[in-house]
């Protein structure tokens, strides 16, 4: 068994992730970590010094640092995968904490000589930090606890998240190995090991604790990096899953999986184009179009929240509670069209692109509590998601629906503020936080837009 552990510039972080990988429950002459270190500061001294302290302790634990970095972290990966001798290779990012158990756990169901991936869920370390990290945690709760089981359990094709997994290593040789030609190495990994009749592995009840992004432009960065790489899977791997030998349910599940990020040019058409509908209808009679606005609402909402609330109910105890952040939620899906948008764009016109890591600050669980708020001090640490430009077109947009929302009162078309107030929300917290974020950043220095994690 090997455990890679890919880093790049993750001075916070490092150390506590090789402590936590050192704690796993698992034969010690049957265990090698693997730190792949393409840092380029401190984290360097940080990693080697951990790595000394373990291996005197006994531990088969060493160190790659490259200086290239090409490929990012699937290169990274990929030279890892030369120098290691164990069959299965478990995979864990900076910001993620493998309890001790997670190979005990992971590993048996390796007996099955047709699995080859198995993939745990993720948790949240820093989940009530604040209102962005509980959107963000319900957007990867639908995710892991609803699309993730489903696809597994209806045998359609899902991924490999690019952490908290073990991969069997003949599978990544069959499958063509790491690839860096899309953003998603994961992604293209998974589809092509599955098109090679290899079945994957999804462990809800198996969860890894991780840092959810606190910084609004770390987050955007992230989604960006998500739509286009998945855009980018879905040109290189999708003529393949249709013509592959496979049962059409498979293949119009994993058409919308490869395509979904699309919705959001849809979304920001909608965008555009809702006052001049709300005129639309006031003319013809708010009464007769009433109830036809009413069901496309609620066809079109309705089943995004049931599909989150779902996810949230699953959780206890808290569960519900949680779920009076959906009316947020979605506005904040609705406010990252303009940068998704761009991503989907991007992703359809270009192959590969720069791996912009999303930065880490170890923020644990209820850190503001323990410490009065001293957690906070983030905002003066190093490492930041560059600003993007599309906080401008987020702030326009926010001011052209906040006219809609005024004339749609002068008009007296109460009907149409809740949804209304979904996209005025939205764009106007994308923004709000993209200003903020941006005067703030005091001490921190930007991220040289490259990664590993």
């Amino acid at each position: 068994m090997t455990v890679q552990l890919p880093l790049y510039n993750e001075m916070y972080v490092a150390r506590r992730l090789v402590d936590a990988v050192c704690r796993l429950d698992y034969p010690r002459e049957r265990l090698e970590i693997q730190v792949l270190d393409d840092s380029t500061d401190e984290t360097r001294d940080i990693v080697r010094e951990a790595v000394e302290h373990y291996r005197g302790l006994g531990f088969d634990i060493n160190l790659l640092h490259r200086e290239d970095r090409e490929g990012y972290k699937a290169g990274a990966l990929a030279a890892g995968q030369r120098y290691a001798s164990g069959d299965l290779l478990a995979v864990f990012d900076a910001d993620f904490l493998p309890r001790p158990d997670f190979l005990r756990k992971a590993v048996p169901h390796f007996h099955d000589p047709e699995i080859g991936m198995v993939q745990a869920r993720w948790e949240h370390l820093n989940r009530d930090y604040s209102w962005l990290t509980r959107i963000q945690a319900i957007f990867l709760d639908g995710h892991f606890i609803i699309e993730h089981a489903a696809r597994n359990r209806s045998g359609c094709f899902f991924n490999f998240n690019g952490t908290a997994g073990v991969w069997r290593r003949q599978t990544i040789d069959d499958a063509g190995g790491w690839q860096h030609d899309t953003l998603t190495e994961d992604l293209d990994l998974s589809y092509r090991a599955q098109l090679r009749g290899w079945r994957f592995l999804y462990l809800p009840e198996l969860g890894v604790p991780s840092e959810l992004p606190v910084d609004i432009h770390g987050f955007k960065s992230q989604q960006h990096r998500w739509a286009k790489g998945s855009i980018q899977t879905g040109r290189k791997l999708l003529w393949q899953v249709l013509r592959a030998p496979l049962p059409w349910k498979v293949k119009a599940e994993a058409m919308v999986h490869l395509t979904n990020n699309l919705a959001y040019l849809l979304m920001l058409l909608l965008t555009l184009l809702v006052f001049p509908a709300m005129l639309v209808r006031h003319g013809l009679g708010a009464d007769r179009l009433l109830w036809l606005d009413l069901f496309l609402f609620a066809a079109a909402s309705g089943s995004v929240l049931l599909f989150y609330l779902i996810s949230q109910a699953a959780q206890r105890p808290r569960g519900w509670r949680r779920a009076l952040f959906l009316p947020a939620l979605m506005g904040v899906g609705m406010g990252l069209s303009v940068n998704n948008a761009r991503a989907v764009v991007s992703g359809w016109l270009h192959r590969g692109g720069v791996f912009v890591r999303t930065p880490k600050y170890r923020i644990e669980a209820d850190a503001t509590v323990r410490d009065g708020g001293a957690s906070r001090s983030w905002k003066a640490k190093r490492y930041r998601a560059k600003t993007s430009a599309s906080f401008l077109i987020e702030g326009l947009l926010a001011l052209y629906l906040l006219v809609c929302t005024a004339a749609t009162v002068a008009l007296q078309m109460w009907y149409w503020l809740p949804f209304l107030y979904l996209f005025l929300h939205g764009y106007a917290y994308i923004f709000l936080l993209s200003v903020t974020a941006a005067r703030r950043r005091g001490g921190g220095a930007d991220l040289v837009p490259a990664g590993a994690s």
